[in-house]
């Protein structure tokens, strides 16, 4: 199991926009990430959707991060682009399993608890712990 793309790239545009601290437009955006236009204009639209980042329209236009880095955190980043995590269809809600009529499934039961822990982590990683391991670093 590993994130999409899609996903990876979500998390540089966001990051980018938090610490670069300003507005940018999506060809410094996709120069600064690595991430095509087209492609970062794509995530930027859902990022927008789910409020993590503003987008501006006109000369002066561009995107900007929408929420301080401390309320930011890679569960955000990552559900914003693929939905609610889930390490198995059957730890859904609106999936029939064949075992059920055995009753509960421990397999059901052991992937919804490590999606759960999965995304509990996930929710303690903020973008600030990451601007301040940044800086330690530079």
């Amino acid at each position: 199991m590993q994130l999409t793309l899609e996903a990876d790239y979500a998390v540089r545009i966001v990051y980018t926009l938090t610490s670069e601290q300003c507005r940018l437009d999506a060809c410094a955006l996709a120069e600064k990430t690595g991430v095509t236009v087209r492609f970062s204009l794509k995530i930027l639209r859902k990022l927008v959707a789910a409020g993590l980042v503003r987008s501006y329209k006109g000369v002066n236009g561009g995107y900007e991060i929408a929420k301080e880095a401390k309320e930011i955190s890679l569960l955000d980043i990552v559900e914003t682009i693929e939905g609610p995590i889930h390490l198995a269809r059957c730890a859904k809600g609106d999936f029939l399993c064949t075992r059920e009529k055995c009753g509960t499934c421990p397999f059901q039961l052991v992937f919804e608890g490590v999606s759960q822990d999965l995304r509990r982590q996930m929710k303690a990683f903020t973008l600030d712990r990451f601007l301040q391991e940044s800086e330690v670093h530079n």
